[in-house]
């Protein structure tokens, strides 16, 4: 049973940082690639950014420069690190991972960014 637990998230005013975490039970080089999503009210569910096992990434257009996926130096956590944030990157964000053709999901973590 794969869990992933997300954390970091909170109240920031826009032009603020925040460093999502997104800790897995088991080594996150398991997974063939882990994912931030986010859910917006109003709107779909959105592909934030991915990190793959060969360490490759990729980012929304809406974020990129501004966020950035990483590994870390633990073996079974993700980081989000989110910086200039604006207002319209509230939402819940979400942590993601991929195994054998299965997709595994956190619980969610609120980051509200207030202008």
């Amino acid at each position: 049973q794969v869990q992933l637990v997300e954390s970091g998230g909170g109240l920031v005013q826009a032009g603020g940082s925040l460093r999502l975490s997104c800790s897995a039970s088991g080594s996150i080089f398991s997974f063939s690639a882990m994912s931030w999503y986010r859910l917006a009210p109003g709107k779909q569910r959105e592909l934030v950014a991915t990190v793959t096992s060969g360490a490759g990434t990729n980012y929304a257009d809406s974020v990129k420069g501004r966020f950035t996926i990483d590994r870390g130096t633990a073996k079974n956590t993700v980081y989000l690190q989110m910086n200039s944030l604006k207002a319209e990157d509230t939402g819940v964000y979400y942590c993601n991972a991929m195994r054998g053709g299965f997709s595994y999901w956190g619980q969610g973590t609120q980051v509200t960014v207030s202008s």
